[in-house]
């Protein structure tokens, strides 16, 4: 049954799907699950994902414009050289666990109180990026980027590598 472009998709798993069985369900998803699902190289442009996770899902090199990411969790996922930044900023709410997200961009996002645990951001690039009162709990931030960045009450007590 194919939802109209409008219609929320609402409170469904989606289990080891790939992009083209997503873009028939929809373009806002709330409170859906997706697991191990390859989306790598997907455009997720313009979709919206309201209180979502991703679990065990490849996300790397997808295209996020104009996509909204409000309170969605990433967990276990591959987020290799994603373009963060290019999200849609406003109510842009996110959160990784035990996440590998090398090269990911941060450019100039907005992300206060943002949780990274357990995650490897080897060059992850975070200038101008607002991480006030954000907590990096036991990542690799090996040549991770924060070039003019907001770090005003930022946790990296348990972070190394930067």
């Amino acid at each position: 049954m194919n939802r109209k472009a409008t219609e929320p998709v609402c409170d469904k798993v989606f289990e080891k799907q790939a992009l083209s069985d997503l873009e028939k369900q929809g373009k806002v998803f709330e409170g859906c699950r997706f697991v191990q699902c390859n989306l790598a190289q997907a455009d997720l442009s313009g979709l919206m994902f309201r209180e979502c996770s991703f679990e065990q899902c490849d996300i790397s090199l997808v295209k996020l414009a104009d996509t909204g990411l409000q309170e969605v969790k990433f967990i276990d996922c591959k987020l290799l050289g994603v373009q963060f930044s290019d999200c849609r900023k406003l109510l842009l709410e996110i959160s990784f666990e035990r996440c590998m997200m090398k090269l990911s961009v941060f450019l100039k996002l907005d992300l206060k109180n943002t949780r990274f645990t357990d995650c490897n951001l080897h060059e992850a690039d975070f200038t101008e990026a607002n991480l006030t009162a954000s907590h990096f709990e036991n990542c690799d931030l090996m040549q991770a980027l924060f070039f003019h960045t907001n770090l005003e009450k930022a946790d990296f007590r348990t972070a190394f590598n930067f």
